[in-house]
């Protein structure tokens, strides 16, 4: 893959995992251990690859809905991948950043994620941002609570200082969207930040996102001509 043409930052809706287990007659619970195995090995290639920031969609403020057996599952297995995967992570100089309101998830999982931030921020080779209980509207509410908790005047207000009280702050905003699973939409995902981001859609399920599928989103990003509203 041409360095030249490698996003610095991928978002990814990890979408698919309940439908992959279906197919197979199993739980949905079984489809997002599966997906979440998935997570480290993209991360990894990803690095490889050169992309600096990598995002992903794992539970959203509408998640809740969910039946209580499979929130509580997500919440418990949130804490499994970082027993599990933080010292190859650690390994591979990969630091790892949870974004949303953090503040609502159960005590145990919110310590175990601060604790994981804090004992990788010092690492510089990747960013992986996993969002939990995050929802882009959300995270726009919170932004402009803070600044108007700071005292920031309207006529002061740019898009710099949304950008610096987001949950993104300090990181360039995606150059890539992809989508798993065969739905067209951005699911309240990062939608300040994705202005000018390139789609890309593909029905395979986030399970089954190995490699090659994330070369074959690569290779279509590098085939696009990214104007920001200019003519060419």
């Amino acid at each position: 893959m041409d360095k030249i043409n490698i996003p610095t930052h991928v978002a990814i809706v990890l979408d698919g995992n309940g439908r992959w287990a279906k197919k197979r007659f199993m739980p949905r619970t079984y489809g997002h251990k599966n997906g979440a195995d998935r997570v480290v090995d993209i991360c990894l290639y990803a690095k490889e690859c050169g992309v600096k920031y990598l995002s992903l969609y794992a539970f959203s403020t509408e998640n809740w809905k969910r039946p209580d057996d499979e929130v509580n599952y997500l919440m418990k297995l949130v804490i499994k991948f970082i027993n599990s995967k933080l010292d190859i992570l650690m390994r591979e100089n990969c630091k790892l950043n949870f974004i949303g309101d953090l503040d609502k998830l159960p005590p145990e999982t919110k310590a175990i994620c601060l604790k994981a931030m804090e004992d990788t921020r010092d690492n510089d080779a990747i960013t992986l941002n996993i969002a939990l209980n995050y929802g882009g509207r959300d995270e726009l509410v919170h932004a402009f609570r803070q600044m108007l908790d700071e005292g920031v005047a309207s006529k002061d207000l740019t898009e710099e200082m949304i950008s610096s009280h987001l949950y993104t702050k300090d990181q360039p905003d995606p150059d890539l969207l992809i989508r798993p699973g065969g739905e067209l939409r951005l699911s309240n995902f990062l939608i300040y930040q994705l202005a000018y981001a390139e789609l890309y859609f593909t029905d395979t399920l986030w399970p089954d996102f190995d490699r090659a599928c994330f070369d074959e989103a690569l290779a279509d990003f590098a085939k696009r001509n990214r104007r920001y509203g200019a003519l060419s």
